[in-house]
């Protein structure tokens, strides 16, 4: 006689926590191996268990039961399910470090000047911003503590909460959009071999693929980072002489000027100090000159001095 646990199916639901329908469901997609038939009964077997248990990992793990019959199948001819689930959790799991936290309907209000707002609340929770709490109303999880803290600050330098909200689903779209096409470069450059339709992963590919997932998950987030930095400091000097350079005096002169600079003397300037610092080269070496003149005519007698502020 056989030492191998043997289960009818009324067992098999009870020790696997799916229904006795779902298993029959399972069998007859082909996700679950038929019963050894034995005299009048159907027996399973610790085999029929962890199969169950398998499927419903991936069923939590997000995949539809059609994709969960192709892995099956690559376990079944040998190929390993250990290395793609591996791949399976890199992908899935975390891509930052910041911990999921807690806020009450009250503290949120206070954060956001103390007067109730119930639409920017609904509008948060569409966003995903903000988590309800199942049985709890006056509670959210917050998935991203670091997003609405800028929410936050941003509301007490003064932008209107719709305002943030919209903000929020531009810039949204605009990084999934970024989001997708280092997807497609990694695809097409480095991940193109473990996706071969026709070359389903081993379970070494699969390790070999979660590892690389690890490695080059950070570096999207300091692409973006370094190029943010780059075109925040370049713009918000455009920005800020743009609107210093149209602010009038109180007898409506302007307080800057466009001057013509020769071709010639740009290109030399920008090999020196690069592109996007050339206004503030120009600035410096202008105050230098008008400083180095009034110190001439200090040195000099009979001359005033030069007034640095002076117009003209």
């Amino acid at each position: 006689m056989s030492d191998t646990p043997a289960y009818r199916i009324e067992d098999l639901a009870h020790l696997s926590g799916a229904t006795v329908r779902t298993i029959r469901a399972y069998q007859d997609r082909g996700l679950l191996p038929r019963p050894e038939r034995r005299g009048r009964a159907n027996i399973y077997t610790d085999t029929h268990l962890a199969r169950l248990r398998q499927i419903a990992d991936l069923l939590e793990r997000g995949y539809g039961l059609a994709s969960i019959k192709e892995l099956l199948e690559a376990y079944d001819s040998g190929r390993g399910l250990g290395g793609i689930l591996g791949l399976v959790a890199e992908v899935d799991g975390p891509w930052t470090d910041e911990e999921t936290g807690r806020i009450s309907r009250a503290d949120l209000h206070a954060r956001f000047g103390g007067t109730p707002d119930e639409a920017a609340v609904a509008e948060a929770v569409e966003l995903g911003v903000l988590e309800p709490v199942p049985g709890d109303s006056d509670t959210f999880l917050v998935p991203s503590p670091q997003e609405l803290a800028v929410a936050v600050e941003l509301h007490a330098a003064g932008v209107p909460l719709p305002a943030i909200s919209g903000h929020l689903r531009e810039l949204r779209g605009q990084v999934e959009h970024i989001a997708a096409r280092f997807l497609e470069f990694t695809t097409e450059h480095v991940f193109a071999r473990y996706l071969d339709a026709a070359h389903r992963p081993t379970e070494a590919d699969a390790a070999e693929a979660a590892s690389l997932v690890r490695r080059l998950r950070p570096l999207a987030q300091q692409t973006v980072d370094a190029e943010l930095a780059r075109a925040m400091r370049l713009l918000a000097a455009q920005e800020l002489r743009r609107h210093l350079g149209s602010v009038e005096t109180a007898d409506g002169r302007p307080t800057s000027r466009s001057v013509a600079v020769p071709e010639e003397t740009m290109r030399a300037v920008e090999r020196l100090v690069g592109a996007e610092r050339v206004s503030e080269f120009f600035v410096l070496a202008a105050e230098r000159e008008v400083r180095a003149r009034a110190l001439d005519a200090l040195t000099s007698s009979g001359r005033p001095p030069v007034d640095l502020d002076e117009e003209g």
